[in-house]
This record gives structure tokens, C-alpha cells and sequence, in this order.
């Protein structure tokens, strides 16, 4: 299955990025996934493949390329406890420098290459993100609406934006949060949200899950967790995608 690097033009320059798809010379539906805040890497190109089997064309840019190429940071092959806080101190700041304004004009030049590749078929696309990427998935299908047919994030502060964001969705959405994330009353408001926007969701905690439960390479990594989102995710992007 042919996994290749890219270069993505935004304008801010060059963002690299990797994409994933089951053959040269046919077209399939597109999902653009954002990454964590960990960034590309072993995990994730894994994880696109993965999707990529399943006929999609899965592209996957380098959220922080004003900063470097991916990997930004030095990661080691396991992403411990002992060595997150030291991890994070670096990534928070890349963090804090994608502004809302980065985003949305990135998400343009994203969906822009995305749909213009020979292998993608015509018509809307998914988004899907982890973590950080979560909440860009959900802002660039808010800003979207019409392209984007389906948004999944996970372990994600997709309500960071407040309802009048959520409003915007048209898309089709999951959202699987992790127990360490959302108290059950805090889900309930924020399923409260998407019905009075009218956003067709499910929105569910994982049970028994902590923050950055679908990272095979993290002590965080939940197989019950990732098997869920799964069997979560591929459901919606068959519904909404793949009988287009």
C-alpha cells in the first residue's frame, strides 16, 4: 500500500506530510487526519494505513511545519510518563503559536490538496483528528460545512469553541472521549449542544480510558480504546463517504 511524502503549499509556505491509500491509478474517497500533538510519526503513519485499507485516501500534514519538518520535536520510539512532561514542555508551545487564524487558513490549503489529488474521488471528504488534532477537525468542518461530510476526533477538547462553533457542523460527527477527559455531566452538556444544533452525533466517553488512549506508542494506549474507535469510525465514513 503506497504511503508517500508530500509537500502541501499554504500560505505560510510548505507543509510536509505523508498520505496513505490502497493503489496508483484509482480514485477513493479522501480523509484528511490530524495528527496529535506529538506529531507524525511511526504511530501515525501506521494508523493512516490502517484507514488507508479500508479504501480511503488518508492525508496527514504536519500540523506545526512553520516550525520544522515532523518530527518538530525529538520523540523517543515510546512516549513514557517519565518522559511527557519533559515531552510536552516543547510541544505546548507549538501549540499555543497555531492560532485559530493558522488553522482555518491551513484547513483551506489542506482540504484544497486533498481534493485535487488524482486519487481522490469527487465530492465531500472526512475529517478526523487525536488530541490537539480533535479540536482542529472539528474547526475545519464548522468552517466547512458542505465539504466535509463526516468529523471524527477522539480524545479531543472538541468543545473548546463553545456551542455557537459546534452550530456550524454539518457534517455527520463522532466524538469518543476519554474517561480521564470528560465527567459524565460534562457530556451530557455538551451532547445537549449538538441536539439543539441540530448535528447528527454520537458523543460517548470510552470506558475505562485516559488521554491519548488510541497512541500505541504512549503509556497512555488503550487496545480496547483504539478497537472502539474503530469500530466507531469506519461505520461513519461508510455511511457518509464510501457510497458516493
Amino acid at each position: 500500500m503506497p504511503v508517500k511524502a508530500l509537500q502541501i503549499p499554504t500560505a505560510d509556505g510548505l507543509a510536509d506530510a505523508v498520505a496513505a491509500f490502497p493503489h496508483d491509478g484509482e480514485r477513493y474517497p479522501g480523509v484528511l487526519m490530524y495528527a496529535d500533538g506529538f506529531g507524525i510519526r511511526p504511530v501515525l503513519r501506521e494508523m493512516a494505513r490502517e484507514l488507508a485499507g479500508h479504501g480511503y485516501y488518508v492525508l496527514v500534514p504536519n500540523l506545526f511545519y512553520r516550525h520544522g519538518p515532523a518530527p518538530v520535536i525529538d520523540l523517543p520510539a515510546h512516549i513514557g510518563e517519565e518522559a511527557r512532561p519533559a515531552l510536552m514542555a516543547q510541544v505546548m508551545p507549538l501549540i499555543e503559536a497555531h492560532t485559530a487564524e493558522r488553522v482555518l487558513s491551513d484547513a483551506d490549503a489542506y482540504l484544497r490538496f486533498l481534493t485535487t489529488r488524482p486519487e481522490v474521488g469527487a465530492g465531500p471528504v472526512a475529517v478526523t483528528g487525536y488530541c490537539i488534532g480533535g479540536l482542529l477537525a472539528v474547526r475545519t468542518a464548522a468552517a466547512h460545512p458542505g465539504r466535509v461530510a463526516a468529523v471524527a476526533a477522539f480524545h479531543g477538547p472538541v468543545g473548546a469553541d463553545g456551542p455557537d462553533a459546534l452550530a456550524e457542523i454539518t457534517a455527520d460527527v463522532h466524538f469518543g472521549h476519554a474517561e480521564s477527559d470528560l465527567t459524565p455531566e460534562a457530556l451530557d452538556e455538551l451532547n445537549r449542544a449538538l441536539d439543539a444544533a441540530g448535528v447528527r452525533h454520537t458523543s460517548e466517553i470510552y470506558p475505562g480510558t485516559v488521554h491519548g488512549f488510541t497512541m500505541s506508542d504512549t503509556d497512555a494506549f488503550d487496545p480496547a480504546g483504539l478497537r472502539r474507535h474503530w469500530d466507531r469510525l469506519l461505520p461513519l465514513l461508510d455511511r457518509t463517504l464510501a457510497n458516493r
